[in-house]
């Protein structure tokens, strides 16, 4: 937790808010035994027969109470808690949603990709709940624009602006890719089947097409500032309409890849201007989000699930489909609902904020390596057999209670990984602390204007 408070002082000297101190200071009584310093020896006595306190047991220590309450007080007041929460329930909610509708099947000498979804269609709504991508795209969309907006008023360029974004969000992926690669050559040399490694590295370098386009939305963010979220929507309605509707090539889809996931990105722009402020506008998001959804699903012919179903003819999300992009509008809408209550909580309980920064400051170390924490506990559970919702057949309820109790396992996994890994994650946020520093700094001196020197001699 003293790490944990470190670091979210750093952001909130980033922020322009004062990082914190330390731990309080003993109070007076603590060190002359009299409640506010009463020199009485009655009060406050230690008796005869009680152990010795070491020196060190005498000072105060960094406590999980203490940290939780420097993060608190170390968190500027004008920082919106809600943007923090929003990006750590859709990290949350897209690792467990991968964690229950991933399995690796054990079939001989070989490891494949199935899903509970294929075999069990009526589970299509727990993809409702854990594909939680737009508000990923919503909150990053709103925090770019707010932070290159602020960049331009301190007089940062935009490639100094678009390398610290950038740099903070690859540092991480570096040992993802190198770990992969010497597992993969092992693996490899050791005569493993082909397919099984092609179906490991495709699921552990899976998050990198998440990081792709969100590297690419960020750098066009000057140019899609002040777009209208009805731009890209009109986008992804004619490429369906061409490749549904007139049997147009499939991979006319991908235009999607950038125009889909651009809706929320836009709304996160439009967040930043302030027209998404009035409840009315998350209401309304809703209500069209869902019933265009559901009038895609049931009379449009498109897949009520929202992630890729191995074997399906279409998916919703490789490439995105209008579906797929509706449904995003009803997320985005329900988060923007979402934001006076969040806001409300997370400043009554600094516990639960805690909780929020903790998760937000490791947000792409857990990203990056869920599904190695899943293929981690895979692997190992092979030296005991086929294990029941681990290696069997996703194909009945059994597998999903099953899979269900793994869960803590694959979240245990996942906190080694993080132990071991997200050192890549702080570095480069403190690496481009350092950088921001020193470019502001440059860009205060370059505006400054030179003072002539006094040639009267200084005082002594």
């Amino acid at each position: 937790m003293r790490e944990l408070a470190e670091a979210e002082g750093e952001a909130a000297v980033a922020d322009g808010a004062q990082p914190p101190l330390g731990p309080p200071a003993p109070d007076d009584d603590s060190r002359t035994g009299g409640a506010s310093g009463n020199p009485n020896p009655a009060e406050g006595r230690v008796p005869h027969n009680a152990p010795a306190r070491s020196p060190r047991s005498a000072r105060t220590r960094p406590t999980l109470h203490h940290a939780v309450h420097r993060i608190d007080n170390a968190t500027p007041a004008t920082r919106d808690r809600a943007v923090d929460a929003l990006r750590a329930l859709a990290i949350l909610g897209i690792i467990l949603g991968h964690w229950l509708v991933t399995a690796l099947v054990a079939d001989g000498g070989t490891l494949h990709n199935a899903s509970p979804l294929q075999h069990m269609p009526w589970l299509a709504p727990i993809s409702w709940l854990f594909q939680t991508l737009s508000v990923f795209f919503l909150v990053g969309g709103h925090v770019a624009t707010k932070s290159y907006t602020s960049a331009q008023a301190r007089g940062t360029t935009y490639p100094q602006w678009l390398r610290t974004r950038l740099t903070r969000l690859f540092a991480p992926v570096v040992a993802v890719l190198l770990l992969w690669t010497a597992v993969a050559t092992a693996l490899l040399l050791t005569g493993t089947d082909l397919a099984t490694v092609h179906t490991l590295l495709k699921l552990a370098l899976s998050p990198l097409w998440f990081l792709l386009v969100f590297a690419a939305l960020t750098a066009a963010t000057p140019l899609v500032i002040r777009l209208n979220p009805l731009w890209p929507l009109a986008v992804v309605l004619h490429v369906d309409l061409i490749r549904f509707g007139l049997h147009g090539p499939d991979a006319l889809g991908w235009v999607n890849l950038a125009a889909g996931w651009l809706v929320p990105y836009t709304l996160g722009a439009a967040w930043t201007r302030g027209e998404l402020n009035r409840r009315r506008a998350g209401w309304l998001l809703l209500a069209t989000g869902t019933t265009a959804t559901a009038a895609l699903i049931l009379w449009a012919g498109y897949p009520a699930s929202m992630v890729g179903v191995p074997g399906a003819s279409v998916s919703n999300l490789n490439p995105p489909t209008l579906a797929a992009v509706t449904f995003g509008l009803a997320q985005c809408g329900l988060a923007l609902l979402l934001r006076g209550p969040l806001r409300r909580t997370l400043r009554r309980r600094p516990m639960a904020w805690a909780a929020v920064a903790l998760v937000n400051l490791s947000a792409m170390t857990v990203f990056l390596w869920h599904q190695t924490a899943l293929m981690a506990t895979t692997g190992t559970g092979l030296a005991a057999g086929h294990l029941p919702g681990l290696h069997t057949l996703p194909d009945d309820p059994t597998w999903i209670a099953a899979r269900l109790a793994w869960l803590p396992v694959f979240a245990v996994a996942l906190l080694l990984c993080w132990a071991a890994f997200h050192g890549y994650e702080t570095h480069g946020r403190k690496e481009n602390g350092k950088g921001n520093r020193g470019e502001n700094r440059h860009s205060e001196t370059a505006r400054r204007p030179k003072i002539p020197q006094s040639r009267t001699v200084p005082h002594a």
